[in-house]
């Protein structure tokens, strides 16, 4: 039976990717701040918690390595986030701050501290979006999260160049435009999104590793 652990787990894309894991038959680490009926429900059925993990604390991610000491992971699917439509008139510097720890620098962390965690043949997926993509961006506005998403892209594809060595595949995953509370409900459901991504990060070995690609198949450009 392969671990996998799955961060914002509680809800939306992390709760629907616990659940189809789950129900493949592997074990599943849901990670998040706080639980939800629908990821206690999931507890009951063997998915194991691990709740009040604040992932922009060190010394939560320290005490989240620990309890994971010695438990081999097949593959870690990094995919909290957090986004704020901040726009030119009203940019706020906490809000841009807040969103670089959460979307970019606590992924990051949480890969370090998961590296005793991984071994040759596990994977790293990093839930990013669309919307860190350069050349794709042509509406404007929502320039902390836009920015944070670019950050991470990069964290993803110097992570696997390090990790390479060591063969861990990195998969850098727009999950689509899915419909959760982040979004206001408007999008595809996150069922098909998580399945999307299993199918992506199933699919995913040393030669693919360090692309971004869309949930659905399709590259995307930086």
């Amino acid at each position: 039976m392969a671990t996998w652990l799955i961060t914002g787990a509680n809800r939306g894309i992390g709760l629907e990717l616990c659940r189809q894991l789950a129900d493949r038959g592997h074990a599943v680490i849901a990670v998040c701040r706080s639980a939800s009926p629908e990821l206690e429900a999931l507890g009951a059925r063997g998915v194991r918690l691990e709740t009040a993990v604040e992932l922009t604390d060190p010394i939560a991610l320290e005490a989240l390595s620990a309890r994971l000491a010695g438990q081999v992971l097949a593959g870690a699917i990094l995919n909290a986030g957090i986004l704020a439509a901040d726009g030119l008139e009203d940019l706020e510097a906490g809000s841009i701050r807040r969103q670089f720890e959460v979307n970019a620098l606590a992924p990051l962390l949480l890969a370090q501290a998961l590296l005793p965690n991984l071994a040759a043949g596990s994977k790293l997926a990093l839930i990013t979006s669309r919307m860190g993509s350069i050349d794709d961006s042509t509406s404007g506005g929502y320039y902390g999260y836009r920015m944070s998403k670019v950050a991470l892209n990069m964290a993803g594809r110097s992570l696997a160049v390090d990790l390479r060595p060591r063969g861990i595949a990195v998969a850098i995953l727009h999950p689509g435009m899915v419909a959760t509370r982040m979004v206001g409900f408007s999008g595809i459901p996150p069922a098909q999104a998580a399945q999307g991504l299993l199918e992506r990060i199933e699919a995913l070995n040393l030669a693919s590793s360090g692309c971004f690609w869309h949930a659905n198949g399709e590259p995307l450009a930086w």
